[in-house]
């Protein structure tokens, strides 16, 4: 009899319809969420808006009965990075952020069927005119989409997470930039949107993980992330909202408002993380979240930075490692960049790029 485990993996059809349906809808997402980038808008209206259109999204498919699924919906919630903020901004109601010309914005969101997820992220630039931007935000933004680029022909079977991490190593050295630390991709697996098998974005001696070999049917959400600066975040003083269910642990909560978005949290986001936001009464989830982290029932997801005055790319996307092929399934064009620098002046990364991530086909014997 077949394990709970490979009956969910890519093996299965349906399986892979699942991923691809989330990851079609997370570019859907992305995609009208660019022309929304623009200067004056509140970032706060733009992550709602994020999580909106993915309930919209999913509202429309598997309603027939007898391909109806657990759950669907937002498996990370939409979060704007700006400039030097690295990630999981995703700011509550009353924040007055907007956007300005010449922010470098980090879009980041998460959709998932029947507890299968895609995670994707991409990275513009508001207000660029026609003309292409240069410097260092060029160099950035070449770093990541290259550094994603070389991922997605690495991840494949038999090869390995370190080499990975040493390849977008490389491609920050030749734009002149550093990956950021403390940046995880994970294996994904159902309603598991961190997995145990981790690729390091860059390598840290505080930070170590086992080297492991990609397998046929898994999938991995990959996360880049660049900066023109060291590549060392910190916290600041920025509100976390964006938190998720340690499920492992239970304590018998004393305030009302813990308990009722206890079982919220339970009812509505299972394991995925969540943001204040999106809770029925987020002033009450305010009250509730403190009893919650003092008992490690929920785990915080930090908004993190680097050195103020750099500047941070991110792309993400998720990939199945399918019989056939490597199979990207979230891909966004570029914003209108021109660097000083090209991945033609490594011979070894221009190598990885040449890789083919589909498996040709067997031809028939020749009568």
């Amino acid at each position: 009899m077949a394990s709970e485990e490979q009956e969910f993996d890519l093996s299965i059809p349906a399986v892979v319809d699942k991923y691809k349906a989330a990851g079609n809808i997370a570019n859907d997402v992305i995609n009208k969420l660019i022309p929304e980038m623009v200067a004056g808008k509140r970032v706060v209206e733009l992550c709602t808006l994020g999580d909106q259109l993915i309930d919209a999204g999913v509202a429309g498919i598997y309603n027939n009965p007898k391909k109806k699924v657990e759950s669907k919906g937002v498996a990370f919630p939409t979060s704007i990075a700006i400039n030097h903020c690295v990630g999981h901004f995703s700011p509550l109601k009353d924040d007055t952020t907007v956007l300005k010309d010449g922010d470098i914005v980090k879009i980041d969101l998460g959709v998932q069927i029947d507890g299968f997820i895609s995670q994707a992220a991409t990275t513009v630039i508001v207000g660029s005119a026609e003309a292409a931007t240069t410097g260092r935000a060029a160099d950035v933004i070449c770093a990541a989409y290259y550094a994603a680029e070389i991922a997605h022909r690495l991840v494949r079977p038999g090869a390995t997470n370190l080499e990975v991490t040493a390849a977008i190593a490389k491609v920050a050295e030749v734009f002149k930039c550093s990956p950021v630390e403390g940046v995880l991709s994970h294996q994904l697996k159902r309603y598991v949107i961190d997995g145990s098998k981790v690729i390091l974005n860059k390598a840290d001696q505080e930070q170590q993980v086992e080297e492991f070999k990609f397998e046929t049917n898994e999938v991995y959400a990959v996360d880049i992330v660049m900066s023109t600066g060291t590549g060392k975040t910190r916290e600041g003083s920025t509100r976390t909202t964006i938190f998720k269910r340690a499920p492992d642990v239970s304590y018998n909560l004393k305030m009302k408002a813990s308990r009722a978005l206890m079982a919220e949290v339970s009812k509505r986001f299972s394991t995925m993380p969540f943001t204040l936001r999106a809770t029925s009464d987020e002033k009450n989830a305010r009250l509730g979240i403190t009893e919650m982290l003092t008992h490690n029932l929920v785990d915080a997801l930090p908004v993190v930075y680097e050195k103020e005055g750099e500047i941070v790319a991110h792309i993400k996307f998720t990939t199945l490692l399918l019989s056939s092929q490597q199979d990207r399934i979230n891909v966004f064009p570029p914003p209108f960049v021109s660097s000083e620098y090209s991945i033609d002046s490594s011979p070894e990364l221009t190598a990885i790029l040449a890789m083919e991530t589909k498996k040709p086909k067997n031809k028939p014997a020749a009568e």
